[in-house]
């Protein structure tokens, strides 16, 4: 038996889907010959039963028998076929809707009405206007449907390691002359645990050194939630160095909050462990401190923060205030603070001579569209600021710079479409 009701509930639901979805090919391949009409119903059958059957064993196979990759693989892929099936089924319930009302118009009208049938796959004896709209609806739902098949599965294969180095210039005011036209690197967002091609990645960090850059921030998440996650990169990221040293922090994934602990002890130990990660890897964790970077005579302040989070059930670990103390009296601040929504919340109310704030978090929802410097994705309906380059004037007149970084890695949905993998490359001038 499966595991629970949801679970069998869910099968059934998968079998009409899969039934209702069926017609249209059936109906598209009507007049083809008997022979391609038997491999239409062989190949659409036969990828239907393997991915209904991956869902089943998924339920029925033990979660620690089957490696963690392994099975994100699998769910995403039948989570793949069934989100296109679905949406072929929107459109052809938009067809079937529309010859129902048909229908009923033809019956009041006192005409001989066609037959209607919510199988899409049924002839109908309509005017040619009619069959030609019909016709063109169940294309369209195919095509519809295989999409977004296409895409994320194009995501997968080549999306979630197709690194971007994306080259920001920061105008600041009062920047000291010995800091003018130096680089910064920024990775945010690793999520070790989902990696699967250990090539790719450790490609993504040697373009990052081929930049050669004097400073390099890491803005949390580098694990999903357990610290052993990141044990067969660490070999990979403890290349990542820079002149002026390495600067991280903390993101909310980094606590382990998202998944079940013996205790709250384990939970503690967890976090200890990342932070104990970031040492080996020769990272300098800032935890709700800063550290004062000094050249040819002249000082900036690097601020590190734990994740502080302020949109709905965000994680809320570090103290601002805690990491500012000592760094007041510098020309310039700079803040690692892994999610973007501290900035409106807390750091330009609060702190209006942080000069910039370098976040990451959203990932740009892995999904969207960048054309120029036009760019979208759902995420921008829950985050103000989601990827790229922010500025605002604060009371005093002075700038604010917010950098959110679309990620080095991924979650959940194992790549990335539109919204690509990113290192990003300051320079710092003087304004």
């Amino acid at each position: 038996m499966l595991r629970n009701l949801s679970s069998f509930l869910l099968v059934a639901i998968f079998l009409l889907i899969d039934v209702y979805v069926y017609q249209a090919f059936r109906f598209l391949a009507r007049n083809s010959t008997e022979a391609t009409q038997r491999a239409v119903a062989w190949g659409y059958w036969g990828f239907t039963a393997i991915s209904l059957g991956t869902y089943i064993a998924l339920q029925l196979i033990p979660a620690d028998s089957i490696g963690r990759v392994t099975r994100t693989m699998l769910t995403i892929g039948v989570f793949i076929a069934y989100f296109s099936k679905f949406i072929t089924v929107i459109f052809l319930f938009i067809d079937d809707i529309i010859r129902f009302f048909q229908w009923i118009w033809s019956a009041i009208a006192g005409k001989s009405p066609a037959p209607v049938n919510s199988v899409p796959g049924t002839e109908l004896t309509a005017v040619d206007n009619t069959i030609t709209r019909h016709d063109f609806l169940v294309k369209t739902a195919v095509a519809a449907g295989a999409i977004p098949l296409v895409a994320f599965s194009y995501g997968i294969i080549s999306g979630a390691h197709d690194y971007r180095i994306r080259r920001v210039t920061l105008p600041l005011k009062n920047l000291p002359r010995s800091f003018d036209g130096m680089t910064i690197a920024q990775l945010s967002d690793i999520h070790s645990g989902s990696f699967f091609n250990k090539t790719a990645v450790k490609g993504g960090v040697d373009m990052l050194l081929h930049e050669k850059p004097d400073l390099v921030f890491f803005t949390g998440d580098l694990v999903n939630s357990r610290a052993d996650e990141v044990n067969e990169y660490i070999d990979i990221f403890n290349k990542v160095k820079a002149p002026l040293g390495v600067y991280s922090t903390l993101g909310n994934h980094d606590y382990g909050a998202y998944v079940k602990w013996s205790s709250a002890e384990a939970q503690r130990q967890n976090v200890l462990d990342v932070v104990k990660a970031h040492k080996l890897m020769g990272w300098n964790p800032l935890m709700d401190e800063n550290r004062i970077l000094t050249q040819g005579g002249d000082k900036l302040a690097i601020i590190g923060v734990q994740n502080l989070g302020f949109g709905p059930a965000a994680l809320k670990a570090g103290n601002l205030a805690k990491a500012y103390q000592g760094a007041e009296e510098y020309p310039v601040k700079l803040l690692l603070s892994h999610d973007p929504t501290h900035w409106d919340a807390e750091v330009r109310p609060n702190y209006p001579d942080i000069d910039v704030t370098f976040s990451g978090h959203t990932h740009g929802a892995q999904f969207g569209v960048e054309f120029g410097d036009y760019k979208w994705s759902p995420v921008k309906y829950f985050y103000r600021q989601w990827a790229g380059l922010y500025h605002e004037d604060t009371t005093a007149g002075n700038p604010q710079t917010l950098y959110v970084n679309r990620g080095y890695g991924y979650i959940g949905y194992p790549g990335r479409v539109g919204i690509l993998p990113e290192i990003t490359i300051f320079t710092l001038k003087q304004a």
